[in-house]
């Protein structure tokens, strides 16, 4: 696997792979892997020729009092993961790289109304930082194809309305959810968890399944399912957020009549804020 940290030499090397008619895939990451990252890479590899993996922690998709510091860096180990699926060229720029004018003087990409939602609204200005960063990997990258988890749900919404707006040319492939055994959604932050904490977690994909199964059966009180849910979660040793029920097209909240849905949550365990959604596709 090839290593590169400078946009010039990756541009040359993307030009090469053009040259040869190479198809290519993103997979944009900020380290820390775990297998849900390396699941995206087998799914690239699947959709394209060469795989380029980022990791680049963004500084503007975290906010005030969130853990940019102690965000982990595993560089080493993540480069071993990479090689071990396959991943052909890993760009890993620095700060510098990516902003070469400062954080502070950098165009910001939004996306309107569901950039403020749910998760926009417990971290004010996280997903400007992210459509800016992925807006600015697609212009160093120009991948065919671009492969983001569905873990993060609003986030995968967000990307894909911004590439259409910005008529970008790259396809947009959501991957499924990687759980681990109990049904806990992988992220780095559950290295955040005590073993405790971790086996009280798995309490979110529970409430998630129990709410899809009562919409399911025929219950159509929305804010009651979600004060319900809320309530369990915290039994379970949860801090809430949020847990709404969302049109699965819009992200707007659901309303009598939606079929399409998604249940989009997250809540604090510990020192670990979890996120995690469940899709519901209702008879018409």
């Amino acid at each position: 696997m090839q290593t590169i940290t400078k946009l010039q030499e990756l541009r040359k090397t993307v030009r090469d792979h053009r040259l040869n008619r190479k198809k290519i895939a993103m997979v944009a990451t900020m380290g820390n892997l775990h297998e849900g990252h390396i699941a995206l890479i087998h799914q690239a590899k699947e959709l394209a020729d060469i795989v380029i993996a980022t990791i680049f922690v963004n500084p503007l998709q975290f906010g005030s009092g969130e853990d940019l510091e102690k965000y982990p860096k595993t560089l080493e180990a993540d480069k071993e993961q990479l090689i071990s699926a396959g991943c052909h060229l890993l760009f890993a720029p620095t700060e510098t790289e990516v902003y070469p004018h400062g954080r502070d003087n950098q165009t910001i990409v939004e996306v309107p109304a569901t950039s403020n939602l749910y998760c926009g609204s417990s971290r004010p200005g996280h997903f400007q930082g992210v459509a800016t960063v992925v807006c600015k990997l697609y212009a160093m990258i120009q991948p065919d194809v671009a492969v983001f988890g569905q873990k993060d749900y609003q986030q995968l919404h967000i990307i894909r309305q911004m590439t259409q707006d910005l008529s970008i040319d790259v396809e947009v492939v959501g991957s499924p959810t990687k759980r681990n055994s109990e049904g806990l959604a992988l992220s780095s932050r559950n290295g955040y968890l005590t073993q405790a904490e971790r086996e009280k977690a798995t309490a979110l994909y529970r409430t998630l399944q129990e709410t899809k199964q009562q919409l399911e059966a025929g219950c159509s009180d929305f804010p009651l399912l979600c004060e319900t849910a809320q309530a369990n979660l915290e039994s379970q040793g949860f801090k809430r957020d949020y847990f709404v029920i969302a049109n699965a097209n819009t992200l707007m909240l659901a309303q009598p009549g939606d079929k399409h849905l998604v249940l989009l949550a997250a809540a604090y365990m510990g020192a670990a804020r979890l996120i995690d959604n469940q899709v519901v596709d209702l008879p018409s």
